[in-house]
Order: C-alpha cells, then structure tokens, then sequence
C-alpha cells in the first residue's frame, strides 16, 4: 500500500515528463493517489498529450490562475471527477522576459506585477479555490527557489519566490485551523521548461556543481518529486509554514 492510497491530489503546471511537476503526478500514482491535473491556453495541449505518459489516466481541468470564472469554477470542476481533495500542489512561476537577465533596475512595475501575480499571489488564489474540496483537512505543497539571497539574472523572479514563500507562511497560519498544511520544496535547479526561460542558467548550474556537498543533477527532479510526494502524504502531519530544501544542501553552506 502506498503512501497515497486512497487520496485525491491535483497537480498544476505537468507542462513537460522532465519537470518535477510531472514527476509528483507520476510518483503519487504509483503511491496510490488519484491524480488530476490542469492546464489552459496554448499549454493545455502539452499537458494532455505528457499526461498520456503517466502510469494511469489523469483528468485534465482548463484552469488559468489568474482567470477569475476558472478559480470560482475549480471546485466544481474537480467534483466531477472526485468527491474531495486531499492534496494540490502549485508548480506555477512565470516572469516576463524584462523582469529577468539582469534588468533588474530597469523591469517595469506591470513586468513585476506580473511576476508576483503569476507565481505567488497564484497560491493564494489556487488554496482558495480549492478550499470548498478539503474535507477535514489538506496539504499544499508548492515549489520553490531558495529567496534567502540575490541569484545572478534571476532578479525579479527571485522576489515573487520571497513573497511565495511569506504567501505560503500566511496561508499556514490562517488555514491552520482547518488542517490545511502548506509547504514548499525548495528544489536545486533542474533543467525544466521554466528553467529555459531564465537568461543564464548555467550560471546556477556551475554553483550547484562547485558547492553543493551531495553530488547534484540538474537532469533528475526525482528528489524534489519525491519530497513533494511525502509532504502531501499522512507522514508529516504536524508539518506546516516549512521550506524542505531538497538542493544537495547548498543552502546550508557559506563562502
């Protein structure tokens, strides 16, 4: 039996089978949970045809999170195909081209609008959205970059992960009262879709290569999947408002 049997979890952002979204869908099935997953625009048709790569049919719901009617019809939405939610996971983050590559002085206020809307204020709005399907309690898990500091070329990106992670401490304390954890998996990077879209990415991957003390792959989100996977289990029940750094450690080291 595995760690999700008998669960319902909804998974955002399963854009590509090399993202760790996918690997969290992927991962759940074979822990036993029903997955399903959304998608809307021009990327609906990339998560339809990566979803017939998991082990088990997933249902796939139009949900743009910055689309109010989708937010207020999410909850019905997923009771067509499942009478609760046990867990969701956010893998939402998007940043205009301006507000990354070092244009950090000069990005535009609607650019980090934008950015902060798309990639933090979303897990606001996806909680919410999915709140009338908790019965009794909840886990949210959302995926992150470490804010603690300054990343080259990440820039205003890397303020939408800060207020990402505030976001997910706020919706811990309020929905605490009703069993609803949040969490975040601050993974090392991954050669994902979004990581393409970030100027200068070798540049992470040369850090994590020079100062991480566990070997890391920039190819294998399987450990952040996996992370992911056993916060939105029954194993971590009192855990909530954490970060789980799953980056071969580098957060911890210094100079």
């Amino acid at each position: 039996m595995g760690i999700l049997q008998g669960k319902n979890i909804l998974v955002t952002g399963v854009l590509t089978d090399g993202s760790i979204a996918f690997h969290i869908a992927k991962i759940a099935q074979e822990e036993g949970a029903t997955v399903l997953l959304t998608g809307f625009g021009r990327a609906l048709s990339l998560t339809t045809r990566i979803a017939g790569r998991l082990p088990q049919a997933a249902p796939i719901i139009e949900l743009d999170v910055t689309n109010q009617e989708h937010l207020d019809g999410l909850a019905s939405e997923v009771a067509k195909h499942v009478p609760h939610l046990d867990g969701v996971v956010h893998s939402i983050g998007f940043a205009p081209e301006a507000a990354l590559g070092g244009n950090f002085l000069n990005t535009s206020w609607e650019d980090v609008a934008t950015a902060v809307h798309v990639s933090a204020y979303s897990l606001k709005s996806l909680a919410m959205a999915c709140r009338p399907t908790f019965k009794g309690g909840a886990s949210i898990v959302g995926l992150d970059f470490d804010a603690q500091v300054a990343w080259p070329k990440y820039d205003w990106m890397g303020v939408a992960k800060a207020a990402l992670e505030s976001t997910s401490r706020y919706l811990a304390r309020d929905l605490g009262s009703e069993n609803v954890r949040i969490n975040l998996v601050a993974a090392g990077p991954i050669r994902t879709m979004a990581a393409k879209s970030i100027p200068g990415f070798d540049e992470f991957e040369k850090v994590w290569n020079e100062r991480s003390p566990l070997e890391w792959d920039v190819t294998d989100p399987v450990p952040a999947a996996k992370a992911a996977v056993a916060l939105l289990s029954d194993w971590f029940p009192k855990t909530t408002a954490e970060i789980i750094h799953v980056d071969g450690g580098l957060h911890g080291m210094g100079a």
